[in-house]
């Protein structure tokens, strides 16, 4: 209702008042000659004004977001690109102090040849003069009892030839030989100043413009620290010195181990790779490149790197279930729960033919320990076979089974007890796997048609030792 006239509803609006206002005000005369416009009109264009107002700011408002993400983002950078100079920094400045360390070490060189060439001189010097001072001390000696004699002509028979030896003894003594033929001091003067004054000038030159960004260099391959073990491969990485060009991260290649085509097995920021679950008695070849922003850098040089020609493994305390308890430099392993538990091996297999055997150390007659092949990732919390990541066989006292995907199938006379041997035959040329209990086979083979990767496993409760 209208503030002036309470029985009266708005029904126009007054465009230079800026207020609605009803029919009495109009009536009355006080908005009589003013602009006015329909009630609903007005509110219908007002509405629409301050939609499109309202559009704006959010736009503004979501640009503003993305300038505070940016800004993060930046914030970001700033402290990597902080730590990286930081650490340009100290590796030119160790490079510098490498540089003097080496230059002084060079320099205390010659201090030491110039001191021992010194001391030799002095000592030649010593050991002529004290022999010279021997012999001339031994004629005086010898002269003196000579001149004491009291028969003339006795003196007279050895006076010539003894006046001609003093004189000769005395000759010896020539001018500068009673002086020192080197100095106490060193004719050597370090000119350090310009040096000094370098490092007192040594800063930072400020770049008016910003350099633009380009592919990365080439990584250069750590050799040394580049190995094999057992059919896995680690490589390791670095950039160049003084490398100002950003790195968002490297691309790790590898053939196929027969001299085939490279591929990717590795894309990532971190510069050390392993890569488990090669073939062994076989040589791969390996090399890695760096991209950025602006795209992706040349390859490094080509490592080539050769798997064991036999396989060797142990039980694997990493990928082992919390329960299973390792002994004998993890070649034995035991249970501490009345339910099943898994532990793998360390080695993965992908191609050849392989044998192991377990011995049974301990066995009560009653656990069902299961022994066979299972992927890395297979359940560690029950029997092995259970899921569809393990082949196995499980055995009691009596009788034993192959089992699959918690699949029973041929049921086979022949159990074990303490003592017994279980064998495990991995033929990946066949595709198939066999078992064997003290050198007798269980049935044919257990599985067939088995391809890709796979870790020896074993499965244990309490009550049962095997050792590998």
């Amino acid at each position: 209702t209208c503030a002036e006239h309470d029985l009266e509803n708005y029904s126009m609006y007054c465009v230079s008042c800026r207020s609605p206002v009803c029919y009495q005000c109009l009536e009355e005369g006080k908005h009589g000659k003013h602009d006015v416009k329909a009630l609903g009109a007005m509110w219908k264009q007002h509405k629409a004004q301050l939609s499109q107002a309202l559009n704006g700011v959010s736009d503004k408002a979501k640009e503003a977001k993305e300038f505070l993400v940016q800004l993060k983002n930046l914030l970001q950078q700033i402290q990597e690109n902080g730590l990286d100079y930081e650490a340009c920094l100290v590796a030119q400045c160790d490079a510098l102090v490498d540089a003097l360390t080496r230059q002084k070490a060079k320099l205390l060189t010659k201090v030491t040849k110039e001191r021992e060439h010194k001391l030799k001189v002095v000592w030649d010097q010593i050991n002529h003069c004290t022999l010279k001072l021997r012999q001339s001390t031994g004629l005086m000696e010898y002269c003196l009892e000579v001149i004491k004699e009291n028969d003339p002509s006795g003196f007279l028979q050895i006076s010539d030839a003894l006046i001609k030896r003093v004189q000769v003894s005395q000759e010896q003594w020539v001018k500068g030989a009673l002086e020192p033929k080197v100095s106490a001091e060193f004719d050597l003067t370090l000119d350090s100043e310009p040096l000094l004054q370098s490092i007192h000038q040594l800063d930072f030159i400020q770049m008016k413009c910003r350099v633009p960004v380009t592919v990365p260099p080439v990584p250069l391959l750590q050799l040394e620290k580049c190995c094999t073990r057992n059919n896995s491969v680690t490589l390791a990485w670095r950039m160049p010195p003084l490398t100002h060009n950003p790195v968002e991260g490297y691309i790790l290649e590898l053939d196929d181990g027969d001299g085939g085509q490279f591929r990717e097995v590795y894309v990532g920021k971190e510069t050390l790779c392993t890569i488990d679950g090669l073939h062994f008695n076989s040589t791969y070849n390996a090399r890695v490149k760096a991209f950025n922003s602006s795209g992706v850098g040349p390859y490094s040089k080509t490592v080539i790197l050769q798997t064991s020609d036999v396989a060797w493994f142990t039980f694997d305390p990493s990928s082992a279930h919390r329960d299973i308890v390792l002994s004998n430099d993890n070649q034995t392993a035991t249970c501490n729960s009345y339910d099943d538990r898994v532990v793998l091996g360390t080695a993965a297999f992908s191609k050849g033919v392989h044998y192991w055997e377990l011995h049974v150390d301990r066995y009560d007659n009653h656990p069902d320990p299961a022994f066979g092949i299972a992927r890395i990732n297979v359940v560690k919390d029950m029997m092995l076979g259970k899921d569809d990541k393990a082949w196995a066989m499980y055995v009691d006292n009596n009788r034993s089974w192959f089992m699959h995907c918690n699949s029973h199938t041929n049921r086979t006379e022949g159990g074990v007890s303490k003592g017994a041997t279980v064998g495990v035959l991995l033929d990946l040329n066949k595709h198939n796997l066999t078992f064997y209990i003290n050198g007798q086979q269980q049935g044919p083979p257990a599985f067939e048609n088995i391809d890709g990767v796979f870790m020896p496993a074993l499965s244990l409760n309490r009550n049962v030792q095997v050792g590998l």
